[in-house]
């Protein structure tokens, strides 16, 4: 093991042993490089004569640059822009995104949490997760109804074993009960386990009402009392979209960082949805539990950049920094709350739409308050079918999942077109069935 790493992974054992019992055989050995990395720091520092450690190319004191590029990058240098970032992310950019966090979530006020690690999106944040933090055979406990990639990224990639429930008790709430079961159940059988919850989620749109989430998060909280070690993941990927007027409108990540030395919350979040900048790929993770001192969190902020560092590098640099040009921005509030206005009022009109009796042998909608997605659970039909015979025949797509389900990504049309695209799945449903 490379003495950094060892180092480390000291630290941390001071500092919680429970976190350190969690960390993957890879996430043990990570380490942020020294070397090449701390003597280009340094000579940034000190080298006033002539620097030349830096892996980029300069021309006149400046980063060299074609016109043509920079003629389409208004109002960002070339440093700003087209040089490399730290693995850790640009440093203000970080605490700005960990102000932000707090702001939007205010039962964080008064805990510690780590600094936001920036990942080239959330996609790559959820790798960097499994990478540091999942072993084979460990077991993941998350909903059947799920986003696809979990697959690839935690069994495929790294052997998990997924262990589900049913997202939606039959009230049509939240599953406390099938959540709690399978969370003891697998408690029992081993000293660690992972919760993923994906909220708002993909793929019905579904987030916790507030007593929900407050259940949810008692559920794990005793868990983690009662003596086994437990990873809570928020894939927040959709955070800020909530609709419902009883919906919880923080992260769970705020009621469960920093309640119990063997409960680690790791929230993922980032632009992508937050600030409709989907093509940016600009995510981060951000740690909370408890620790003895500040240090706990450096370690998991360097294993966590080293990880970055040894997959892509860094993200991109332009990115970031339009990033955080655009939450420093003084219009970027009120164009937030008009983005968000408009996918609320869509949100409405398919509830309203749906509210229509004449769908109701056709099919059926699972739960929605948030997010871009709700799910309708065919009654009838092949969603499959259903899925080629409205694409062939009207010219519209949608997702079928499973047997008998359909997501519907309202997030991409127009209010306008809501009653007619239920009307156009409805006729599809009725063609199937008579034949014709």
């Amino acid at each position: 093991m490379n003495p950094l790493a060892a180092e480390l992974n000291a630290t941390l054992l001071s500092s919680n042993p429970h976190i350190y019992s969690m960390l993957s055989k890879v996430g043990r050995r990570l380490f942020f490089p020294k070397g090449i990395l701390s003597q280009s720091a340094e000579a940034r520092e000190k080298a006033h004569a002539i620097n030349a450690t830096i892996g980029i190319a300069r021309q006149e004191g400046h980063t060299m640059h074609l016109a043509g590029i920079m003629d389409m990058i208004k109002g960002l240098r070339p440093s700003r822009s087209l040089t490399y970032a730290p693995s850790f992310g640009i440093p203000e950019l970080r605490r700005r995104w960990q102000e932000v966090l707090v702001g939007k979530n205010p039962s964080l006020a008064g805990k510690p949490i780590s600094l936001p690690v920036v990942t080239c999106g959330i996609t790559n944040a959820v790798s960097v997760f499994s990478e540091m933090w999942i072993d084979p055979e460990d077991v993941i406990i998350l909903p059947s109804m799920m986003w696809g990639n979990y697959n690839m990224i935690f069994t495929t990639r790294n052997q998990a074993r997924m262990v589900h429930y049913e997202l939606f008790g039959p009230g049509g709430g939240f599953n406390l009960d099938g959540f709690s079961k399978v969370v003891e159940q697998e408690a029992r059988r081993r000293d660690k386990i992972v919760v993923l919850l994906n909220f708002p989620h993909n793929p019905t749109g579904y987030a916790p009402t507030v007593d929900e989430a407050g259940k949810i998060a008692e559920i794990l909280v005793n868990t983690a009392r009662a003596g086994c070690n437990l990873l809570a993941l928020m894939d927040d990927s959709y955070f800020g979209l909530y609709y419902g007027e009883d919906t919880f409108r923080e992260s769970l990540f705020a009621l469960l960082a920093g309640v119990d030395p063997r409960l680690l919350a790791v929230k993922l979040d980032g632009a992508t949805k937050e600030y409709f900048v989907w093509g940016l790929r600009v995510g981060f993770m951000t740690y909370g539990t408890c620790f003895e001192d500040d240090e706990g969190y450096q370690v998991l902020e360097k294993k966590t950049a080293g990880c970055v560092r040894g997959n892509i590098s860094n993200a991109s640099h332009l990115s970031q920094s339009m990033l955080l040009r655009v939450i420093e921005d003084p219009r970027t509030a009120a164009e937030m709350e008009e983005k968000f206005s408009i996918l609320k009022q869509r949100a409405l009109e398919v509830k309203k739409v749906l509210g229509d009796p004449k769908y109701a042998d056709a099919f059926e909608p699972y739960p929605f308050n948030s997010g871009y997605f709700m799910c309708l659970r065919l009654k009838t039909v092949d969603a499959e079918a259903l899925r080629i015979h409205l694409l062939d025949r009207y010219g519209v797509g949608l997702i079928s999942l499973g047997d008998d389900k359909l997501r519907i990504a309202y997030s991409c049309i127009e209010q306008s077109q809501v009653r007619e695209l239920f009307d156009i799945i409805h006729q599809g449903v009725r063609e199937l069935e008579t034949g014709r």
